[in-house]
């Protein structure tokens, strides 16, 4: 795995783009962390800090093979101490220490930056960018290129160059995550977006830009259309999708234990 730090176009990308749906993981997360606003936004160590914690975002962005996925998180204006980190990791990342540490990328699980300017894969750093202002709001974008396996990040609007690369080497999912030392830190996600699929992505793209298909109109829009058009346009056939992958990478991996047992 690479450290690349090299300096490019600081043009926002995926400007007019799929609408993501995924929210920071309740289900997936330290105790440390409250989830808020239907999962937009991740507040840390409420009360005081006694280490790092973590979350994970509920979708990882590898489902489809090949694709960009970008995502925007603000960190609000308490920025400081020993660790604010957001990245990339698999399910086996752990999301919490009792110390205080560089969460993301500990292990070979994790590829993460921190406030600090800091890339860190596999408990080795490299520096990346000037650190983030203390007690200043940052907002930080991240462009995942499925296609050539890179990670890139965006710090208010500019590009920072490319921070990984052999991500698409990875044989597992991986999901946006974010973790905290500092006490009553917030993370708020406010962009997800993915390349389209197809024409058919791009339709059901302005169906959903169009109209209103929030929690409380499901029913009604559940009478009015066909089933399948239904699931589709509320992208029940992506969670569908994610669980089936799931399953085959699960039966795979107990296939191979076997083997070596």
């Amino acid at each position: 795995m690479k450290f690349i730090t090299k300096n490019s176009s600081s043009r926002k990308p995926l400007a007019n783009a799929f609408i993501d749906d995924w929210q920071w993981n309740h289900d997936d997360r330290s105790d440390a962390v409250r989830i808020l606003n239907n999962g937009h936004i991740a507040y840390f160590h409420i009360d005081w800090s006694s280490g790092t914690a973590a979350v994970r975002g509920n979708k990882p962005i590898n489902i489809y093979p090949n694709r960009k996925y970008y995502w925007e998180v603000l960190l609000k204006d308490r920025v400081f101490g020993t660790s604010m980190m957001i990245g990339l990791t698999t399910s086996q990342a752990k999301l919490y220490s009792d110390s205080y540490i560089n969460l993301i990328g500990e292990n070979k699980f994790g590829w993460g930056l921190s406030h600090k300017g800091l890339l860190w894969h596999n408990n080795h750093w490299s520096e990346y960018a000037k650190p983030f202002h203390e007690n200043r709001s940052t907002l930080i974008g991240c462009l995942y290129d499925g296609h050539n396996g890179t990670l890139t990040y965006y710090k208010d609007g500019e590009c920072l160059g490319i921070a990984f690369t052999g991500l698409n080497s990875i044989d597992d999912y991986l999901y946006p995550t974010i973790s905290s030392t500092a006490a009553q830190s917030q993370f708020i996600l406010t962009i997800a977006k993915r390349e389209f699929l197809n024409l058919q992505d791009r339709c059901r793209h302005v169906l959903r830009q169009t109209y209103s298909f929030e929690h409380q109109h499901l029913h009604r829009w559940q009478q009015i259309l066909p089933k399948r058009i239904f699931e589709y346009v509320i992208l029940h056939e992506e969670s569908a999708e994610f669980t089936r992958q799931h399953q085959v990478r699960k039966k795979f991996k107990a296939k191979v234990m076997k083997r070596h047992s």
